[in-house]
């Protein structure tokens, strides 16, 4: 058995997260991904944090796996010269550099598509190459504020919150992830590469979804729900006895069924509750009125009565419950592996189930240059890096 993406060979100029972890992806899948730093290394989530495993970052470690690492100093012809070479037997290149970066270092969609006309050319920007704003830096805290995802996250008492994790950089990787793939799927009809212009603006806006398209159709700007959702009642977190519980009631029947668990039938028949569309309007009512039952009760109550009866629902579980989920360990969630510099490390594990060509892991995240005897001997070049060189950031 072989990777899907067996024989695909990607040049990484990325750097953080959106870009690395699209890479990361691709590699997993089993695309040989050549990570290119400058010497010294010049991803900083090598220096995030701590925590740190033998000088190592557990941030790193989160989007570099099944990857080699090389170094080049894209300031010196050299390193220019190097980097075209490694277009030439690629597939991909991806680089997350500011808009107008890749065409001052000569290494533009044009002028790598005239070395071969096959490869796909990914650029990750904060704003998209093209509209006023290409030319400012993206963060992905800056782009939830920006997006909309702010406005809708949180309640009255907080104000605008951001998510947990940079949710934006994750969803950039992913379509960015989905451009390229495509973008080769379609080569094997056309036989000649493109460029994907992916914008970690445009990825958090798409992920707007339901509340977008009900402002579109509307025009009313949507309020901080906190944990409830905008268009249906009840789908919420609930407090109960020892804890708080999510209830997502999808239709009149699960209503039904948890007002019958709830020993409150009386509920379902409630002129004010009967569909979900009165059970919006009526909400707060209605949320008073169930909170008041669920409080009798421990969560693990709750879940076992909701699960016997369909009714979808779930703990809110920190990240140590989380890996300590049966269902996580039975998916291979949590990965082991062995890493040079850090001695055994966990990951996170792939949610890719293919079933003739699985996920695997083959590569540790690299340490900063490790491959460079590898690939610039496969080129025909001489290595002028070490590991120890000063460090020199794109």
């Amino acid at each position: 058995m072989t990777g899907a993406l067996k024989n695909i060979k990607v040049l990484d100029l990325s750097r953080v997260l959106a870009g690395p972890y699209c890479t990361m992806i691709l590699g997993d899948l089993g695309a040989e991904v050549i990570k290119v730093e400058a010497p010294g290394g010049s991803d900083e989530t090598r220096k995030w944090g701590p925590p740190f495993q033998n000088d190592v970052s557990a941030y790193y470690l989160c989007a570099n796996r099944n990857k080699k690492s090389i170094t080049a100093d894209l300031k010196s012809e050299e390193g220019i010269q190097m980097i075209k070479k490694l277009v030439m037997e690629s597939d991909v290149i991806i680089n997350n550099f500011k808009s107008g970066t890749m065409e001052r270092f000569g290494l533009d969609y044009e002028s790598l598509s005239a070395i071969n006309p096959k490869i796909v050319s990914c650029s990750i920007t904060g704003f998209g190459e093209t509209g006023p704003y290409k030319n400012m830096p993206g963060y992905d805290f800056i782009i939830q504020a920006m997006s909309g995802l702010m406005s809708i996250t949180g309640d009255d008492d907080s104000g605008p919150q951001k998510l947990g994790v940079a949710i934006t950089d994750i969803l950039t990787g992913l379509y960015a992830c989905i451009g390229i793939q495509s973008a080769l799927l379609e080569r094997t009809q056309s036989g000649k590469g493109q460029k994907v212009d992916i914008s970690l603006y445009d990825a958090a806006v798409s992920s707007l979804v339901n509340i977008g398209s009900n402002y579109l159709m509307s025009g009313v700007i949507p309020k901080l729900r906190g944990n409830r959702h905008a268009n249906i009642v009840p789908y919420q977190t609930f407090k109960t006895s020892d804890g708080e519980i999510v209830i997502a009631v999808g239709n009149d029947n699960q209503f039904n069924a948890l007002c019958t668990i709830l020993n409150k039938q009386q509920y379902s028949s409630d002129p004010r509750f009967l569909t979900n569309p009165d059970r919006v309007k009526h909400r707060e009512e209605l949320d008073s009125l169930l909170q008041e039952v669920f409080l009798t009760e421990p969560t693990a109550y709750w879940r076992k009565k909701c699960n016997e009866n369909n009714i979808p629902c779930g703990p809110i579980q920190n990240i140590k419950e989380v890996t300590n989920d049966p269902q996580l360990q039975a998916r291979n969630m949590f990965i082991e592996y062995q890493h040079p510099s850090a001695g055994p490390i966990k990951m996170i594990g792939s949610p890719l189930k293919l079933s003739r060509t699985p996920v695997k892991v083959n590569h540790h995240p690299p340490n900063v240059g490790e491959h460079n005897e590898e690939i610039f001997n496969r080129l025909g070049l001489k290595n002028n890096y070490t590991e120890g060189d000063e460090e020199n950031e794109f």
